[in-house]
């Protein structure tokens, strides 16, 4: 289900001069659009530039390259993710609950970001090679992998979950149930000829997800 943002202009509303956080930010947007779109290889920075109300001259002052802006537009999906993830607050609930709603959320968020899912998916074609680069989403995962580390050490003391498990790989799995689904919903509804992508089967499948990452970590 596709997410339409409202794009920040390149000029400060009212006073006619440019404001350069909204320009960039309006920039990152029209990338983010076009490279979810099209690619890294098919996304044009003419078009950017043109969604923008930008010119090239300004994505090249603020970016460096195209490869440069694909990064960016990269890193700001991860911002957006792991800055929405954070006001979860997930602490203060029991460790079976934040669990749920960590699950939950992935779903959700995912579900409303398709181009989050193209983006993902185009960077992986290019073995993350521009990711690898990144001086900033390592450091965005750090607190994640911390904030499940310490939900599973309080499931372990209060003897719901069981020991010796990853915090690593137990966000990969919660995030993969619903990222696959998600991610393949088209074939997915052609090979098992169901409509997968509507509410109703989204809904079973967003509590599905729960149960088996619940019952994987129970002790």
């Amino acid at each position: 289900m596709a997410r339409t943002e409202a794009r920040p202009r390149g000029k400060a509303a009212g006073n006619g001069k440019r404001d350069p956080d909204r320009t960039r930010e309006g920039i990152l947007l029209a990338a983010q659009e076009e490279f979810a779109a099209k690619g890294l290889s098919g996304g044009r920075v003419d078009e950017i530039a043109a969604k923008a109300g930008a010119n090239k001259r300004m994505i090249y002052h603020y970016f460096g390259s195209k490869d440069g802006l694909y990064l960016a537009a990269l890193e700001r999906v991860y911002e957006g993710l792991r800055g929405t993830e954070r006001t979860l607050d997930l602490d203060h609930l029991e460790p079976e609950e934040a669990i749920r709603r960590l699950v939950e959320f992935n779903f959700d968020y995912t579900r409303a970001h398709p181009e989050m899912v193209s983006l993902f998916n185009n960077e992986n074609l290019h073995r993350a090679k521009h990711l690898k680069r990144s001086k900033k989403v390592r450091g965005l995962h750090s607190p994640l992998v911390a904030l499940v580390d310490r939900i599973l050490k309080r499931g372990i003391a209060k003897g719901v979950f069981r020991a010796g498990l990853d915090p690593v790989q137990v966000y990969i799995t919660l995030a993969s149930v619903g990222y696959f689904y998600l991610a393949n919903n088209w074939t997915l509804s052609a090979i098992f000829g169901r409509d997968l992508g509507s509410e109703e089967a989204c809904r079973t499948r967003r509590a599905h997800n729960v149960d088996i990452v619940l019952q994987a970590l129970r002790v």
